[in-house]
């Protein structure tokens, strides 16, 4: 008996004892699957993946594309916001179905007055239809709930044999999908304005996901398309394509938390990476001589019927491009900038103008004096070398050098060439390659074409190839490029590789500049130079450029004009087809700009084909407008004269007309100081700004507008614009404070003032 509280004790211990051993079995068990489920479980962490994937999602914050402007500063492309609302109609701030009428009632009014794309009636439906039809409220089934609440209340219903009463169970049904209801996106300015109507001022919560995008837009509508470029769907040229990764920048991630379905919020998150905006081109692109040479050239080419043709316009120290025109036939034979960029992408045989290189070479390299003479046998055909050569027009039987460049004869050029170059053909042939014309000047990125430039083992006519190639044939050449050496002519014999992209700029401050490139230290001596200078001078005083320059008192230019058939790379030459051109560099004394202009057309009645009445009347207009722009230019007013003011002063942004108008009239009225306006001038001169009273989604009245303030004006409101004449806009085909949809087009029609 005495063992018996012994062994009570020793069973007690072992339930203990097999106690902890089951707790310690417990605990390494949920241990062990703690550590299967973190480290080793697939389908836990794939379970876990998808969960925080519904819940959380890494977005793209895309980067605002950097801009491309001119020279100035002026926009050539820039990218904007627009916005655009999608609203979740099932949001459980809208399930109060009066006030969600009430608010969305004044919504559509105001929508369909800013808009005007439907009436406000259509508005209304579309909202009550989508509310209906994403927010619902269904029976489900009916249950059993107590009568009344409290134990002898409910003691009593049950005597009374009522303790329950049937109830109906609904189910609201919400689908989140995101609804556009505005017909377009709109702009910054425009959404600030409409965020502060009902539903979209947050008065019912958040009922929306604001989208953003990021448009691009052209400013200066077709002005120097082709060179700027575009990317995407319609096309990839130009700048936009080529400075592709600089444009667009770093797009950024975001971290956000699903709020409904198609709703997210940005959460805060170590990894989240803000944008970086691309870096902004600066281009070497003038607008204002861009627009110019458009002009000017467009006119030419459609009163002569042309096919294509480029203007070229270079700055003498730096070969900045100033200006590069391509226009080209569309398949509507209309004239347009988005065909070709002929100016680096089209090499031709450039006929008369490449006598400079064979100038250069007769003078620098075989030393001829400049009285040389051979007898030209009057224009007729004339054999040299077993070649027939003869001259577009007679009168000269003996030419000296100058006459000859003058003139730009063939014949004189052939028999010099074969005379001092036949037994010596790689002689002639490595001084064009020192004036580096069998390469590209360094714009092969953009397009430039390789010249064509055969060596003469490896063609079975070499006299032919050498005599030919003396006058501009058997040679091809971009217009580039031969603006390039007439440039170095007009430098001091330094030749300098065209630069078109000036630096690029991040926020307003510089990235990286871009410096001049040299090509050729010297292109001849400086004796030779003086000569080839005072030659190309004589074509714009006494030859084939004379028409042209010859009555300039202002400034003396320097040029040669050229012609040539035109060869297809498939078919060769085409008989009635040309190719017309005229370079010059001006003033010739200091020498600022290169000109060049090349028009390619065909032969008809009544239209011109050779190169200076094709193209001359193109370079001089240029050459004109470029003098006359310089501050120390001559077509100036005299400080000591009488005191004049304008008559008429052109509409536009309102702060520029402000500064304008501050400098040539004595006094300027205007109650605002940004935006757009128009401008008129009183009886004492005075210039009075008025503000432009347009509301968004009107049509504004450009009358009295410059061509490039109405184009930007409309087109930022997403008209297509038409028009014709020059000067300022005096009519315009839909009437100001129009309703106006995006994408219709408008006619507005300018002249001169």
């Amino acid at each position: 008996m005495k063992h018996e509280p012994s062994r009570i004790k020793s069973d007690i211990l072992l339930r203990v004892r097999l106690l902890y051993v089951l707790f310690i079995l417990i605990g390494a068990t949920v241990l062990v699957r703690l550590v299967w489920v973190q480290a080793f479980s697939r389908e836990v962490a794939y379970n876990a993946q998808r969960l925080e994937g519904r819940i959380f999602n890494r977005q793209v914050v895309p980067a605002q594309r950097g801009s491309i402007l001119s020279r100035s500063g002026e926009p050539l492309a820039i990218s904007i916001f627009r916005y655009r609302p999608m609203f979740d109609f099932a949001s459980p701030g809208l399930d109060s179905t009066r006030v969600f009428h009430e608010q969305s009632d004044s919504l559509a009014k105001l929508l369909a007055a800013f808009f005007g794309d439907r009436p406000a009636a259509a508005y209304r439906r579309l909202f009550r239809e989508e509310h209906a039809r994403r927010y619902r409220v269904t029976y489900r089934k009916d249950t059993l709930v107590p009568r009344s609440e409290g134990r002898i209340a409910r003691w009593i219903d049950r005597f009374r044999g009522r303790e329950f009463v049937t109830r109906k169970l609904y189910d609201t049904l919400r689908d989140h999908t995101p609804v556009a209801v505005f017909p377009r996106a709109v702009d910054y300015a425009e959404w600030e304005q409409l965020r502060r109507y009902p539903l979209l001022n947050g008065n019912m919560g958040l009922t929306y996901r604001l989208e953003q995008s990021d448009e691009r837009i052209y400013p200066q509508g077709e002005l120097a398309l082709r060179t700027i470029g575009r990317t995407g769907d319609r096309g990839n040229y130009g700048i936009e394509a080529v400075l592709r990764e600089e444009l667009a920048g770093r797009d950024g991630i975001a971290t956000r938390q699903r709020i409904a379905r198609g709703f997210y919020g940005r959460v805060a998150d170590a990894e989240n990476v803000e944008p970086e905006d691309g870096l902004d081109i600066v281009t070497t692109l003038e607008t204002d001589i861009q627009d110019v040479a458009d002009k000017a050239l467009r006119r030419q080419m459609e009163e002569q019927n042309a096919l294509w043709g480029t203007t070229i316009v270079m700055e003498v120290a730096t070969g900045e491009v100033l200006a590069m025109v391509n226009l080209g036939r569309d398949a509507r034979g209309n004239l347009s900038e988005r065909v070709r960029n002929y100016a680096i992408g089209m090499t031709t045989e450039p006929g008369s103008t490449f006598k400079l290189a064979s100038m250069l070479a007769l003078l620098d390299d075989a030393g001829i004096p400049l009285d040389e003479t051979y007898d030209t046998n009057d224009g007729r055909i004339t054999r040299v070398g077993g070649i027939d050569v003869r001259d577009s027009h007679g009168g000269y039987r003996e030419m000296d050098f100058p006459t000859a460049v003058a003139q730009s004869s063939n014949v004189w050029f052939a028999e010099a060439v074969w005379a001092h170059y036949a037994d010596r053909k790689e002689r002639y042939g490595d001084y064009l390659r020192h004036l580096h014309l069998d390469r590209p000047v360094g714009l092969e990125r953009f397009g430039e074409k390789t010249p064509t430039f055969d060596d003469w083992k490896a063609v079975p006519d070499p006299n032919s190839m050498l005599i030919r190639r003396s006058f501009g044939y058997r040679i091809k050449l971009a217009p580039i490029q031969m603006i390039t050496l007439y440039n170095a002519v007009a430098n001091g014999g330094r030749m300098i590789a065209p630069v078109l992209i000036r630096e690029t700029r991040r926020n307003g401050r510089l990235e990286e500049r871009f410096r001049t490139h040299t090509l050729v230290d010297r292109i001849c001596s400086e004796a030779t130079l003086r000569k080839v200078q005072a030659c190309l001078e004589a074509v714009c005083t006494r030859g084939t450029g004379a028409p042209y320059f010859r009555d300039t008192t202002r400034y003396r230019a320097a040029g040669k004009t050229g012609t040539a058939q035109y060869a297809d790379d498939r078919i060769g030459y085409r008989d009635g087809y040309y190719v017309g051109s005229m370079v010059a560099y001006l003033p010739a004394d200091a020498p600022r700009y290169t000109v060049l202009t090349t028009i390619h057309t065909r032969r008809q009645s009544g239209k011109a084909y050779y190169g200076g009445p094709l193209a001359g009347p193109v370079t001089k207009r240029v050459a004109d407008y470029l003098y006359n722009r310089e501050p120390d230019g001559h077509a100036r007013l005299e400080s000591d004269g009488p005191r004049r003011h304008p008559r008429r002063i052109k509409g536009g942004s309102i702060a520029e007309v402000r500064e304008v108008a501050g400098e040539l009239s004595p006094r300027v009225r205007s109650a605002e100081r940004k935006g757009w306006g128009h401008a008129r001038t009183d009886s004492l001169a005075q210039v009075i700004v008025e503000p432009l009273d347009a509301a968004p989604g009107t049509m504004p009245d450009v009358r009295g507008m410059g061509l490039k303030e109405a184009l930007f004006l409309l087109e930022s409101r997403g008209l297509r614009v038409s028009f014709t004449g020059r000067g300022a806009v005096r009519q315009q085909s839909i009437a100001a404070g129009t309703r106006i949809q995006r994408g219709a087009t408008v006619q507005i029609r300018l002249t001169e003032q």
